[in-house]
């Protein structure tokens, strides 16, 4: 195991110094603030296995290995002796309410913590204001998303198929006259596929279908000339991964925009497992999905902490129309702090 420490003025600056230096699989063993000559100094403690002989790799196998699984219970112990020793009575009561209300919609204690420093680091901010730095926004639209190829890709049953086509629909909505394909990589599930394939013939749009890697160069050929070319790729399980499967249909490259879809009420073991086993690179977004079927929206924070993925849009309801919207600021926290749905009443 190699621990190091890391000194900076903010967290963030530090947790990219600590992602460059020893990678992703790092894990923070402690997180503390201190005054050096007068200015506040974030000081992290990481860790990562360097013996690669005897770790074994997060996509190699569907669970943690023995040492992941063992830095997993400290950093829970450690972050369960870090919130009793918090001086909640060092902020202003609307951030002690706040930061209160989180935690009750299951906000982790990673965010809980990372929120608490920055506060008090930042005196008389808002918790909205630290929230803009933690939780990334990219909404779904040209401006943003310039890649003419979109792969939607999520666990089994999160709407990633109706994503797809609502991301189309929406699309098509504002350029009445773009011309849309939809190759179907997910052809071994029978409904889905039929959905798929019925919503694109009353939409006009191409389908396609390609199982394996020379159907999908022969569709990605056929589709060169449209504006827009969304690939609905399966999902996966046990030993199976985004990453590999990218690698064996031919699909690298920062050309591909990745959407994952997600709901918020997974727990948070099920979401960390999710984010190992669709991670890719290129330009990734979540599509935070059934939103109307959730009780709280904590998650969409510790999503954001944990991945550092931007949220692109927001889907709701059992219709395609008129059921997704381009993620802005003002959408995610109603939604966080109101449990406002988009298009509805605050409840």
């Amino acid at each position: 195991m190699q621990v190091k420490t890391f000194t900076g003025g903010t967290s963030q600056e530090i947790l990219a110094r600590i992602k460059a230096e020893m990678g992703p699989d790092a894990v923070i063993l402690s997180n503390r603030t201190c005054s050096e000559q007068g200015a506040v100094v974030y000081e992290i403690t990481a860790g990562v296995d360097r013996d690669a002989g005897n770790a074994v790799p997060r996509d190699s196998g569907p669970g943690l290995s023995e040492w992941q699984k063992e830095w997993l219970q400290i950093k829970n112990q450690l972050f369960a002796l870090m919130k009793p020793a918090m001086q909640l009575e060092r902020l202003t009561p609307r951030q002690r309410v706040a930061l209160e209300y989180l935690q009750r919609e299951g906000a982790s204690d990673a965010v809980t913590v990372e929120l608490y420093n920055r506060l008090l680091a930042e005196p008389g901010a808002s918790v909205l204001e630290c929230l803009y730095t933690v939780v990334p926004v990219r909404p779904w639209g040209g401006a943003h998303w310039k890649q003419r190829v979109h792969i939607v890709t999520g666990p089994f049953g999160s709407g990633k198929t109706t994503t797809a086509l609502r991301f189309a629909l929406h699309l098509r909505k504002n350029e009445p006259d773009a011309r849309i394909a939809f190759i179907n990589a997910d052809c071994l599930r029978g409904n889905g596929r039929l959905v798929l394939r019925h919503w694109t013939e009353l939409s006009n749009f191409a389908y396609i279908e390609a199982p394996d890697r020379a159907s999908m160069e022969q569709a990605l050929a056929v589709c060169g000339d449209m504006r827009a070319v969304f690939i609905d790729a399966p999902g996966f399980s046990g030993e199976r991964n985004f990453a590999k499967w990218r690698e064996d249909m031919g699909l690298p490259g920062e050309e591909f925009a990745i959407h994952l879809t997600l709901s918020p009420f997974f727990d948070s073991a099920q979401v960390k497992a999710f984010l190992q086993r669709y991670k890719s690179d290129g330009p990734t977004g979540i599509v935070w999905t059934k939103l109307d079927e959730a009780e709280c929206f904590g998650n969409l924070v510790n999503v954001a902490c944990a991945s550092g993925m931007p949220i692109t849009a927001l889907s709701f309801g059992a219709h395609l129309k008129e059921s997704l919207v381009p993620a802005t600021e003002a959408l995610i926290w109603r939604l966080i702090f109101k449990r406002q749905i988009p298009g509805k009443t605050a409840q």
